[in-house]
């Protein structure tokens, strides 16, 4: 093993970016991740625990693994997401460990007139954002080098949500949704997980902003990943939620990752959306 065994667990390892984590990483180190009852193909796996938020114990679960590195990527009930980070500090503060949190771009959702950087001030009119402040605000009362913050834009990926969506909305020719004055950034699964695995072995902390280094329009973005897909004519639904443009980003400034690991919003739609 390249990192020297260090333990990881990947909490929320059976959702879509859990287990793209969990699979970048288990080859390199000893990797484990929690799932609800979502995969049924997990519960022989060695590495892989049961773990309901809502009822479970993540003491219990802690004890018995004892990771150097927790990967929090829970995804369910917002109030037992916010007790089972409290109790994770509060292990994390006591013993030689280490939190990678996945944030999301909706932290800043209530600024919508330039993209976000990384030492910019939380504010988000979304119950989705202020859980992921929540969070986030726990998680900087710990020393510094103990915890990492990662902010993501939307992920796409063959296997995404997202990507399904627009696949069902085309077969039964529903309409898409498009925000047309809409500014984000994005990234793709396959980038992200490798970011990860650079943040861990370099032993980063602090908070990383892990999208595109470009913005580009909601509704344009969508369209070309439609005609990626296939020679369709869908049915578009132009949402305008104000008459500004309004911005959704998360740019990197003072954290940059190295060249290899940046992209650009085209560079996803051309080399990584094989679909």
């Amino acid at each position: 093993m390249e990192e020297g065994g260090k333990k990881i667990l990947v909490l929320g390892a059976s959702g879509f970016i859990g287990h793209a984590i969990y699979k970048e990483l288990c080859s390199y180190f000893d990797t484990y991740g929690t799932y609800n009852s979502a995969r049924r193909s997990l519960e022989g796996n060695q590495q892989f625990f049961k773990y309901d938020m809502e009822e479970d114990d993540i003491f219990q679960l802690l004890k018995k693994i004892r990771p150097q590195i927790i990967i929090s990527s829970l995804r369910g009930n917002f109030a037992s997401q916010i007790q089972a980070h409290q109790h994770l500090v509060e292990y994390i503060s006591e013993n030689d460990c280490k939190l990678f949190f996945i944030s999301s771009a909706n932290v800043f959702d209530a600024y919508s007139k330039y993209p976000s950087y990384e030492n910019d001030k939380t504010l988000s009119e979304s119950v989705y954002g202020r859980l992921k402040i929540k969070i986030e605000n726990m998680l900087l009362r710990l020393p510094k080098n103990k915890t990492a913050i990662l902010r993501v834009p939307m992920v796409f990926g063959n296997a995404s949500p997202r990507i399904k969506e627009i696949k069902r909305l085309i077969w039964n020719n529903e309409p898409i949704e498009v925000f047309p004055n809409l500014i984000i950034n994005v990234t793709h699964i396959d980038r992200l997980t490798q970011q990860i695995h650079y943040l861990i072995n370099q032993d980063k902390s602090g908070i990383f902003h892990l999208g595109s280094k470009d913005l580009v329009h909601h509704d344009e973005f969508i369209k070309e990943v439609v005609e990626r897909i296939g020679n369709f004519n869908p049915i578009y639904k132009r949402v305008y939620t104000t008459n500004d443009e309004r911005y959704l980003a998360v740019l990197a400034k003072s954290n940059k990752l190295p060249k290899n690991l940046q992209m650009t919003y085209q560079e996803i739609i051309d080399h990584h959306l094989m679909i």
